[in-house]
């Protein structure tokens, strides 16, 4: 076989290699042809027209990132340091290649823009408290401006909020206020029933002697089951008011 057999032969395989690629089960091929968009091919043993044809593989798989520790001033002027994560996928391959450069950095931008917007605009208790509805406005806000270059955001969550440690001291303290608070509340509330229940057996009492007469003959039946040296002498109350008579008289 002559040399330049061997050479055409050479340049045929390369040319066959060259011509096939294979698409997997979750990406989708883009082909341009001169440069231009001439099709998409869909998963499995693809050929293509070498130096003619160029692709671009593009995954439709859902991709996450994490969004960097940003800097945040809340509304209430409070410095704060947020991070969080983002899902998202490719829906439309055709203009997540020709209607951007690069959608995995266009969306990690916004999302870290968007972060930074949102946060700033919400207070301190509200970027603790209502974190659903800040990734939901963060997640819509980001979908908007992505949904143009074929890429859905479907989730934005807030991953961490750091605070300074003078602020953190300063929310245990409050917290700490708080609890006592609550409890010297419970505790008045308790002492006010109590009283209201004093009161109400004081009435009931009064109407009947005879049931404080029994009542009294209980309080001696208790402090004798406790068996102390301690003597009583029980006095009906009728005598009592005997002598209260006189000393009136």
């Amino acid at each position: 076989m002559s040399g330049g057999f061997l050479v055409a032969l050479a340049i045929v395989i390369v040319i066959l290699f060259k011509s096939v690629f294979l698409v997997r089960q979750w990406e989708k091929a883009i082909v341009l042809r001169f440069g231009k968009l001439y099709d998409t091919r869909d998963p499995g043993l693809r050929f293509l027209i070498p130096i003619i044809d160029e692709k671009i593989i593009i995954d439709m798989r859902i991709l996450t990132f994490d969004i960097p520790s940003q800097d945040v001033i809340t509304r209430d002027n409070i410095s704060v340091k947020v991070n969080g994560v983002v899902l998202f996928q490719v829906f439309d391959p055709v203009k997540a290649v020709t209607q951007v450069e690069n959608a995995i950095v266009a969306v990690n931008q916004l999302a870290q823009t968007t972060l930074r917007s949102v946060c700033g605009e919400a207070e301190l208790d509200e970027l603790l408290a209502k974190r659903d509805e800040i990734n939901m406005k963060i997640q819509q806000i980001i979908d908007s401006k992505t949904e143009p270059f074929g890429v859905k955001v479907n989730t934005v969550e807030v991953k961490q909020v750091d605070l300074p440690q003078e602020l953190q001291r300063a929310i245990a303290k409050q917290a700490e206020a708080e609890r006592v608070r609550r409890a010297k509340i419970i505790q008045a509330e308790g002492e006010y029933q109590a009283a209201e229940k004093l009161l109400q057996a004081a009435k009931i009492l009064s109407e009947s002697p005879a049931s404080m007469q029994l009542r009294f003959l209980e309080t001696l039946q208790s402090l004798a089951a406790e068996k102390t040296k301690t003597i009583i002498f029980p006095l009906p109350l009728e005598f009592l008011k005997a002598f209260s008579k006189i000393n009136e008289g």
